[in-house]
C-alpha cells in the first residue's frame, strides 16, 4: 500500500468534524460520490482501506426500474463486502411510484443503511428523457419522488445529490433544497456546477455557500474541484458546508481518503507515494474487480479504464501505456509495470484535475420541458431507465 499524497500546507481541521446521516455518525465528514463504472464493491473496499474505515462510502447509481425488476447486472452492483457499514446506495428514478417500490425494497430485504437519491447526473441519455440534473426543474415531481422516497425508507435517512441547475438561466438548487427539507429528506449534496457545465470549468463554490445559508435545517454537502486534502478543508472553511463529496479527485488515488483522514485529524499525511507503491495498488485493484466479477481476464479489462488515472504525471512511455491498457491477466499486468521505473516519487502536479473536463453549450431536455417549472408532463415511461451503473 502507498503512503498518501502531500499533507495540504493549512491542514486545521473544520469545526464540524462529524457529519450526521440520520443515525450514521460520519467522521470525518467526507463522502466518496457515486461515479458509473468506478465506485463499485472493489473501489469502494481500496478506498475504505486507506481511509480506516471512516467517511461515508456510495455505491454506483441504481436505477429503480432496474432494482425492482431485479436485473442481474443490478443486483450485483448492491452487494457489498462484509466490512461495509453503513451500506450506501444511490437510486436514479423519474417516477414516484417505481421510486417508492425501489426503497421499500430495500428495505423489507434490508439491502442497504442509507439511500441517495440522484439528481445531478448530466449525461444526455439520462436528461434527454428528464432525469439526472433536469428532473429538480419540475418541482412537484421532484417533490412527489422525495415523498414516495421518504415515506417508504422508515427509518433509513434518505439523502439528495443535484447541480446548480440545468443551465445559468435556469438554476433549480435553492427551490430544490427547500422541497427536500419539506419531504423529510436528511441531508443535500451540491456539485457546484450546472449540467450545461457537465464537468468543465471551475466548480461555483459560492452557491454551496449560498445553499448552505438556505437550508439551515439539515446538512449541506459540497462537491467539485476538490483534489486535494486541502481543498476539502479549505471548500468547509469558505462555505460553511456540513462535509464535502468527493469524486473525480480519487479516480486513481484511492489513498486521498487517507490524506482526507490526516488532514480532518491534524496528524499530516504520510509521504507521497512513489511509483513503485502506486504499481502495488494497481495490481490489487485489479485483482479484487476479477474476485468481484468472478473472472480474472474480465477483471483485468474493467480495470483497464484506470490505467492512465493512476499513471497521470508519471514517466512512461506511449508503448507501454497502450500495452497496459490492453493487459488481460495479473501476471501480464505485473509484468508490464514491473518494466516501468518504479523508484519514480510522486510526480508534481499530478494531485489536480483528472477524469473528464468536458462541457455543453445545450442541454438535452424532453420537448417543451423548460415551458413549466410545475407542469410534470413530458416524462416519458422509458426515462426510468432498466440498467444500472455504467
Amino acid at each position: 500500500m502507498p503512503a498518501s499524497s502531500p499533507a495540504p500546507t493549512s491542514t486545521a481541521a473544520p469545526v464540524a468534524a462529524t457529519l450526521a446521516i440520520g443515525p450514521h455518525l460520519v467522521s470525518p465528514p467526507v463522502v466518496l460520490a457515486p461515479m458509473a463504472g468506478i465506485t463499485n464493491a472493489p473501489f469502494r473496499t481500496l478506498c475504505r482501506e486507506f481511509s480506516g474505515g471512516k467517511g461515508l462510502f456510495v455505491s454506483e447509481m441504481i436505477t429503480t426500474r432496474a432494482l425492482v425488476e431485479r436485473n442481474e447486472k443490478t443486483m450485483q452492483l448492491i452487494q457489498f463486502g462484509e466490512t461495509e457499514r453503513p451500506r450506501s446506495i444511490q437510486l436514479y428514478g423519474v417516477d414516484p411510484a417505481t421510486v417508492g417500490k425501489a426503497v421499500r425494497m430495500i428495505v423489507d430485504e434490508d439491502l442497504a443503511d442509507h439511500i441517495d437519491l440522484n439528481f445531478g447526473c448530466p449525461v444526455p441519455k439520462v436528461t434527454r428523457k428528464g432525469g439526472g440534473s433536469a428532473l429538480p426543474y419540475k418541482r412537484n415531481l421532484l417533490r412527489a419522488i422525495l415523498r414516495e422516497a421518504v415515506s417508504g425508507a422508515g427509518e433509513l435517512p434518505v439523502t439528495i445529490k443535484m447541480r446548480k441547475g440545468i443551465d445559468d438561466d435556469h438554476t433549480t438548487y435553492l427551490d430544490a433544497g427547500r422541497i427536500a427539507v419539506e419531504e423529510g429528506v436528511t441531508a443535500v449534496a451540491l456539485h457546484g456546477r450546472t449540467a450545461a457545465q457537465h464537468y468543465s470549468g471551475t466548480a461555483d463554490w459560492e452557491a454551496i455557500a449560498r445553499l448552505k445559508e438556505h437550508v439551515t435545517e439539515i446538512p449541506v454537502l459540497g462537491n467539485g474541484d476538490i483534489w486535494s486534502a486541502a481543498d476539502a478543508v479549505r471548500m468547509m472553511a469558505e462555505t460553511g458546508c456540513d462535509g464535502v463529496v468527493v469524486g473525480r479527485g480519487c479516480l486513481g488515488r484511492p489513498w486521498l481518503f487517507g490524506d482526507l483522514v490526516a488532514a480532518f485529524e491534524g496528524t499530516g499525511a504520510p509521504a507521497a507515494p512513489t511509483l513503485r507503491e502506486v504499481a502495488d495498488v494497481m495490481v490489487r485493484h485489479a485483482q479484487l474487480l476479477g474476485e468481484w466479477i468472478g473472472d480474472e481476464a474480465r477483471g483485468v479489462i474493467d480495470f483497464r479504464k484506470h490505467v492512465a488515472w493512476y499513471l497521470k504525471g508519471f514517466s512512461v512511455g506511449s508503448d507501454l501505456r497502450r500495452s497496459l491498457a490492453i493487459t488481460s491477466s495479473l501476471a501480464e499486468l505485473r509484468e508490464q509495470l514491473d518494466t516501468l521505473h518504479l523508484d519514480q516519487p510522486w510526480p508534481a502536479g499530478a494531485d489536480g484535475p483528472r477524469g473528464r473536463t468536458s462541457g455543453r453549450d445545450r442541454v438535452v431536455l424532453p420537448d417543451g420541458w423548460l415551458n413549466d417549472p410545475w407542469d410534470c408532463a413530458g416524462v416519458a415511461p422509458e426515462a426510468e431507465l432498466d440498467t444500472s451503473g455504467g
